[in-house]
């Protein structure tokens, strides 16, 4: 880039700090007004993994452990306890066993609560007065309180059944405490009540302990828990038929029994009919049937304990202070996890079933359109010869502003080129006016922002047709040629040209080309065939002159004036089409930082032209088409996908991790194996080296995530009220006339 032939302006003298421009004060204002936008955004997006981890911890995919222990020596396991009852304590810290008496039964029940079976459980033990001792799953109770609420007040006893139903043999300490601590917040929330009976999954009678179980039923006696294993164990969880269900929950001669059944776990429709007729059976032997409470009830004095205050309830205990708060918020979240996990599902099934549709509607709509403009009979009518006016807005453009005017200067069509300096601090204005380049006309203006800066050029444009550019932007010798061509039918309002990333040879400046090419130009080309052209990109856009007065000129009520203006002349009835031989390269953003500010403008600048425009959908006519087709386009492809978008990545990640890495790996790859298709075609109508596609996986797991989080932060702003000035973004000038080479 050749050096200005005027000296930059004298820095400030040492020791001395230059007071901060308008413009810079307002910039810092606005940053400072995003910060909280920005955390809030982040805060959204933490707040829906949690509420996905919370859901596939209550599902056991996060943290679940499927181990289950067997055939492990009972050596430092009690005799005592291994041939005593199903009932174990440690009073005093001494292993004792208890036995259900004859002709009794306790009646248990793993593995609930279920909102099919357990229900109908409780039905039935109500019918025939029977009370019940239920071992839940806290998982299962954080999903149905209400059951569990119901349980507890039909007078059946609850006992813990861990939160995951893991086999704590296999845990550390941490984990058990957790299990059993998660599942009392459970109960809690609940029903609020916390209870001192516990079941282990995978046990059976007391000859199973074995030297890993061993220390975590001493462990949890010493805590005051009272273990409960079983009897009689009615296998029902095998559906081995009604008559065996109930003949093997059958016991012996007359003894008493624990017995096992399965309220929740599987489908129980034999268990629902068996349970009746075990019931009548044992009341027609003389049996009675106690919960836990009532056989530790019948061990004690009369008289002498909480037994005889509580009866069969004696177990539970009165839920207060920071538990019965803790189980409460437990249950809140865990309702919110129900409600919001499937509706992000559905949501991203639309979501999955909008972007390969949108994926397939522009392969065949942008290859229509590449062969329909590149027929050799296509004409838009007689050739457009005569000279147009080139407006280039600057404000603090000293690095680019030569290579951009030095690149018009080379234009094969007739131009005059009109710079409105913004009230540029850097010499922007002196620099374009000593180049001395022939039809250069240099228009200053206090600093007033880019849509005035464009109204200003109008109105100093001696010709019909206004091509409008960025100060950053260099044009090839033939872009004016192509880009005006389409004026030759009187339809036509304004042109949208082929916007290129010259400083492509970074990392984030290759995923800006990739995006340029695939997520805006072909784009462009499908919205040119549906005559509902959302955006002419101000990097390079031309008008009919007076289809811009009709509707008033740039318009500084949003942040994306190109928008505005776009929407605008389709609803006066003007055309807007894609001129894709018309090339202009951009110097894109250089930093992440500057990124953000520049697609948050955007992002948030469309929202606002979406809303300002929102009568379109009701307009008639041609003028009526934007709202009926393009409106609906642009709100589910550029607002509401892209919001929704992040589950895609959100939900792959989770399956990873927690579900099924292969499955959702090769999920993955399919979907970026369908944008790379896309991406390619793209290139090829494009005439791009596919080199560049190499970054796009990395563009996939990194660029996109970013882009995500911009859109998240507009919509918050949407929704929390703000406003930006046009912000300048840090030039390198290394857009020059050969840009786009390599």
């Amino acid at each position: 880039m050749t050096t200005p032939t005027t000296p930059p302006p004298t820095p400030p003298a040492r020791g001395r700090r230059r007071a901060p421009s308008r413009m810079e004060r307002a910039a810092g204002r606005a940053a400072a007004l995003q910060r909280p936008r920005v955390l809030l955004a982040l805060l959204l997006l933490l707040a829906l993994t949690c509420v996905m981890l919370l859901d596939g911890y209550l599902r056991a995919e996060v943290g679940g452990d499927q181990r289950v222990r067997t055939g492990a020596s009972a050596s430092d396991v009690p005799d005592a306890v291994l041939d005593g009852g199903p009932i174990l304590t440690f009073p005093g810290g001494q292993a004792t066993t208890v036995s259900v008496p004859d002709k009794t039964i306790v009646l248990t029940f793993d593995d609930g609560p279920d909102p099919t079976w357990t229900p109908q459980v409780l039905d039935i033990l109500e019918k025939y007065d029977v009370p019940g001792t239920f071992f839940l799953v806290g998982s299962m109770v954080a999903r149905h309180p209400g059951i569990v609420r119901d349980m507890v007040e039909q007078g059946n006893e609850v006992g813990v059944h861990t939160f995951t139903h893991v086999d704590l043999s296999y845990q550390s300490q941490a984990r058990v405490t957790r299990e059993i601590e998660q599942t009392q917040l459970a109960l809690a929330g609940a029903a609020g009540i916390t209870t001192t009976l516990f079941r282990a999954p995978y046990s059976s009678q007391t000859d199973a302990i074995d030297n890993y179980s061993w220390p975590v039923y001493e462990s949890l006696g010493e805590d005051g828990y009272t273990s409960v294993f079983i009897d009689t164990d009615s296998d029902d969880w095998k559906r081995p038929g009604v008559s065996k269900i109930v003949e093997w929950a059958t016991p012996e001669d007359g003894e008493g029994a624990s017995v096992l059944f399965h309220d929740a776990g599987g489908e129980r429709s034999q268990t629902i009919e068996a349970l009746p007729k075990y019931i009548e059976k044992m009341k027609a032997k003389g049996y009675t049937f106690t919960t836990v409470s009532g056989v530790m009830a019948d061990q004690q004095p009369t008289g002498a304990g909480p037994a005889d205050e509580q009866g069969l309830q004696a177990a539970h205990h009165e839920a207060t202070g920071a538990t019965l708060y803790e189980g409460k918020a437990l249950i809140a979240a865990v309702a919110v996890a129900e409600w919001t996990v499937p509706a992000l599902s559905a949501g991203l099934v639309i979501v999955g079933v909008a972007v390969i549709g949108r994926f397939a509607m522009m392969l065949v709509l942008a290859r229509r359109h590449h062969r329909q403009r590149n027929r050799r009979r296509f004409g838009w009518g007689p050739p457009v010869t005569g000279p147009v006016s080139v407006i280039v807005p600057a404000y603090n453009e000293k690095e680019c502003i030569e290579a951009t005017l030095r690149s018009l200067t080379r234009s094969t069509h007739p131009v005059e080129i009109v710079v409105v300096d913004d009230g540029s601090t850097d010499g922007t204005a002196d620099i374009a006016e000593s180049l001395g380049l022939p039809g250069v006309r240099v228009v200053r203006q206090a600093n007033a922002g880019k849509p005035a800066a464009l109204n200003n050029g109008v109105r100093h444009a001696r010709y019909d047709i206004v091509v409008m550019m960025d100060g950053d932007t260099v044009f090839e010798p033939d872009t004016v040629r192509h880009l005006v061509q389409p004026f030759a039918d009187p339809s036509v309002g304004a042109v949208a040209g082929n916007a290129k990333v010259g400083n492509r040879r970074t990392l984030i400046g290759a995923w800006q080309h990739i995006e340029y090419v695939m997520g805006f130009n072909l784009d462009r080309r499908m919205y040119d065939l549906l005559r509902c052209m959302p955006t002419i990109p101000g990097a390079i856009g031309a008008f009919r002159r007076e289809a811009v007065l009709q509707v008033g000129g740039m318009s500084d009520d949003t942040l994306a004036e190109d928008t505005d203006i776009t929407i605008a002349l389709h609803r006066a009835g003007w055309r807007v089409v894609y001129e894709e031989h018309a090339r202009a390269w951009t110097e894109a953003p250089g930093s992440l930082g500057q990124l953000w500010s520049q697609r948050y403008r955007w992002s948030y600048g469309t929202m606002q032209a979406l809303w300002k425009h929102r009568r379109s959908l009701t307009d008639k006519g041609p003028s009526g088409r934007f709202g009926r087709v393009g409106m609906p386009l642009v709100v589910l492809f550029q607002v509401v996908t892209p919001v929704f978008a992040p589950l895609i990545d959100v939900f792959t990640l989770y399956s990873m991790l927690f579900v099924d890495f292969r499955a959702a790996l090769l999920a993955w790859l399919a979907v970026l194996g369908v944008q790379l298709v896309c991406a390619a075609y793209a290139f090829r109508l494009d005439r791009e080296k596919y080199r560049y596609l190499l970054m796009m996986p990395l563009q996939q797991l990194a660029y996109r995530q970013m882009m995500y989080l911009v859109l998240i932060h507009s919509c918050v702003t949407a929704l929390t009220g703000g406003r930006l000035r046009w912000q300048k973004l840090k030039r390198t000038g290394e857009v020059g006339t050969g840009a786009g080479a390599g």
